[in-house]
């Protein structure tokens, strides 16, 4: 499944929330330098859908704040 993603770093408090079908707005706390926020996208977006950091990637707008992102379910 493919997921577009737009991402709020440096926010005060880590979170995701769903705006449409496959569109989502996730806050990181963790800076856009050197794949950082990047990371923390990752962890958050694999803990709302419960599947392993290892089965989300991003495919997409890895240097951009709009990304798609890319799960892997078993």
């Amino acid at each position: 499944m493919r997921i577009s993603v737009k991402v709020s770093p440096r926010s005060q408090e880590t979170g995701i929330n769903r705006i449409g079908d496959r569109d989502f707005k996730v806050k990181v706390k963790a800076p856009p330098e050197k794949g950082k926020a990047n990371k923390e996208v990752i962890e958050v977006v694999a803990r709302y859908f419960k599947v392993p950091k290892s089965q989300v990637r991003i495919v997409r707008g890895h240097k951009n704040r709009k990304k798609t992102i890319e799960i892997i379910s078993l």
